[in-house]
């Protein structure tokens, strides 16, 4: 021990000889064990572990639990052997090493052990002797209560446990609010596959995934418009154009203030003399000429659509009066007179083509939707018979001239 720092120091020494190979004297240097012994004490081994080093005769030259030094009865250092350390557990454990080592000498290599200490304790320890050629001789142990091993192995597991556990809690939650997402976009596809069967053709399906929930909807909702929709023409059909009238009426009857609009019922003149003198073919293209024209000239909040056949109607969503309605009826019957693109420069353009067109107007001719239309189609009709004149034979453009003289 530096009697000046009080730290321990290891002196090593070396024999100094002479030119005859005799001796002559000593040399000798001290090495401080300051940093030795912070490291140790520094150490953790674990919550109740220890860790320390003696010398054979059992002085401690470090320790993780108890000084190596301690003050004298007379008021000076002196150094602190393991048997006499305040720690018990450190003088326990040197006697189980020493009994491993009866013979006095250190046996090489680690070595380790388990006993029970005067507290009732299991310890496992374990000790490695050090030596070296300039007469060290130093034996390191380290030892911990089995409490502090299973307490470690038993935190992992409690915590892996409840790692675990919420892992799962999470997956469930996660599990449930996919379900629960396409449950109910299922059952919205189920309500409006329902809604549809009930004529309710335009029920909002309202689903947009990447899924094949998403596909199965973007399908219903392209077999929605396709139920909506007459093939030839691409305008609206007669169960679309009845909804929408009656969802119409139903804004307007709601309303502290209803607006006035007004249904149109057109009918083609002698469109069964070109599909009979020209086929179904030029007469297909003629009712598509006819859906453009009329799609043309109203606004893109009236509605055009074909009933069947030859008849269409169109829901005018404003008409300030009846003059303005007349107005609109006037001009439509005056574009289908025009000459039909479709049959180019036939025979049948030189006759009088055109239509019949009637109109009714809410809520002063009907306050539902079957009573607008028959309003209509009855005008229809009494304006297509007051208006034909004599029938007139249309030659058939295949026919040879000598037929048509006789």
């Amino acid at each position: 021990m530096d009697f000046g720092t009080e730290d321990l120091v290891a002196t090593r020494a070396r024999r100094v000889l002479g030119p005859d190979g005799e001796f002559e004297g000593v040399v000798a240097t001290d090495v401080s064990l300051r940093a030795l012994n912070d490291f140790v004490t520094r150490l953790r081994v674990s919550e109740h572990g220890i860790a320390f080093i003696f010398e054979p005769n059992g002085d401690l030259i470090a320790s993780s639990a108890s000084p190596n030094v301690a003050a004298a009865t007379d008021g000076s250092k002196a150094r602190v052997n393991a048997l006499q350390s305040s720690n018990p557990l450190i003088g326990a454990i040197y006697a189980q090493i020493q009994a491993r080592q009866q013979d006095g000498e250190p046996h090489p290599g680690a070595q380790s052990f388990n006993f029970t200490a005067p507290d009732g304790q299991v310890i496992h320890a374990a000790f490695d002797n050090i030596t070296d050629d300039a007469g060290l001789k130093w034996c390191t142990v380290v030892a911990m209560p089995r409490s502090d091993f299973m307490a470690g192995v038993t935190s992992n597991l409690v915590r892996t446990a409840l790692l675990s556990a919420l892992a799962a809690v999470i997956a469930l939650l996660i599990g449930l609010r996919v379900l629960s997402w396409v449950s109910g976009d299922l059952k919205r596809l189920s309500e409006a596959a329902l809604r549809v069967g009930e004529g309710q053709l335009d029920w909002p399906v309202s689903i947009k995934r990447p899924d094949e929930i998403g596909r199965l909807a973007q399908s219903f909702q392209t077999m929605q418009r396709r139920l909506q929709t007459d093939s030839l023409t691409d305008l609206a059909n007669r169960e679309a154009f009845v909804l929408r009238l009656r969802q119409k009426i139903s804004q307007a009857s709601a309303s502290a203030q209803p607006g006035r609009f007004a249904v149109l019922f057109i009918d083609l003149k002698r469109f069964k003399q070109i599909n009979d003198q020209f086929g179904h073919d030029v007469g297909d293209q003629v009712l598509i000429e006819i859906a453009d024209r009329l799609r043309a000239m109203v606004r893109s909040r009236d509605l055009v659509a074909r009933l069947s056949g030859d008849e269409f109607v169109v829901l005018l969503d404003q008409v300030d009066s009846q003059d303005s309605l007349d107005r609109v009826r006037r001009e439509i019957q005056l574009a289908l007179k025009a000459p039909l693109t479709a049959l180019g420069n036939e025979p049948i353009q030189s006759t009088d083509f055109g239509g019949s067109v009637g109109e009714a107007l809410y809520p002063d001719d009907g306050s539902d939707a079957e009573s607008l239309l028959k309003k209509a189609d009855r005008r229809m009709y009494g304006q297509k018979f007051a208006d034909r004149p004599l029938e007139v034979s249309i030659p058939h453009p295949l026919r040879r001239a000598s037929d048509l003289r006789s």
